[in-house]
């Protein structure tokens, strides 16, 4: 089964053309075969907001436009997408990632369990972990950037073992490469990890690029450069897992 991560830097504050570039580079990922696709953290807006009132205009519903652009991708080409977005539920704002089905489906949004500190400024914390069902293809359990950091998650995979980890962020850059924390924190779990992240400055912040694709027991399949957008494919094995069951009870 081929897989990819979408390393993306969205223009800040243009919705608008970030799902132009998202449609396209996955409609690329998927012409060349991928059947799961991740996206970036947020990757329609830019992460850095100083408040629920500055981001708001870029939040949608799990329905809208985000995915109104991508379910056709999905749909066309058979693959599942995974991509960050504000989600809005009424009054209220979550850093959230979308799952969307082969058949252009809406199967999940997910919202952020572990927030950073730019992500307290506006949004709510999500409260509960969601493992998708992809059928023989087994299970996935997307996740959010500080997500990671949480040892709630790291026992999810664990104890549940899902197939991939779809890992949607905006790894701040602190002049390390994450590979081996990333590596450590999956110690224990035999799937595989797609990390898509962005790159280059925002605001007062950057982020690492070098967005990774690892396979069982954290081995480095796939890799992209610090910079730039690109397409990053990996092949992993059919029979990588047994098909867990997608319950968290």
């Amino acid at each position: 089964m081929k897989v990819a991560a979408i390393q993306y830097r969205p223009p800040k504050g243009d919705p608008a053309r970030a799902r132009q570039d998202l449609v396209a580079l996955c409609t690329e990922a998927a012409q060349a075969g991928s059947k799961l696709i991740v996206c970036p953290e947020m990757a329609t807006a830019g992460y850095i907001w100083a408040s629920a009132e500055a981001v708001r205009p870029y939040a949608e519903a799990p329905t809208g436009p985000t995915y109104a652009a991508l379910r056709a991708v999905a749909e066309e080409h058979r693959a599942w997408i995974v991509c960050g977005y504000v989600e809005a539920q009424e009054a209220v704002l979550y850093n959230a990632a979308l799952v969307i089905g082969p058949s252009g489906g809406l199967v999940a949004s997910y919202r952020k369990c572990l927030l950073y500190r730019e992500d307290v400024h506006w949004a709510l914390p999500g409260s509960e972990r969601v493992l998708v069902d992809m059928g023989p293809q087994g299970t996935l359990l997307p996740a959010i950037c500080m997500d990671l950091n949480d040892d709630g998650l790291v026992m999810v995979l664990r104890r549940h073992q899902p197939r991939f980890l779809a890992f949607c962020t905006n790894w701040v850059d602190k002049g390390e490469d994450p590979l081996a924390y990333w590596q450590s924190r999956l110690v224990g779990w035999r799937g595989c990890f797609l990390a898509a992240n962005s790159w280059g400055p925002d605001e007062h912040t950057g982020f690492t690029g070098l967005s990774t694709i690892l396979g069982s027991d954290g081995a480095l399949l796939a890799r992209a450069p610090a910079t730039g957008d690109h397409v990053l494919l990996a092949t992993v094995p059919d029979a990588l897992l047994p098909v867990e069951q997608p319950s968290l009870t």
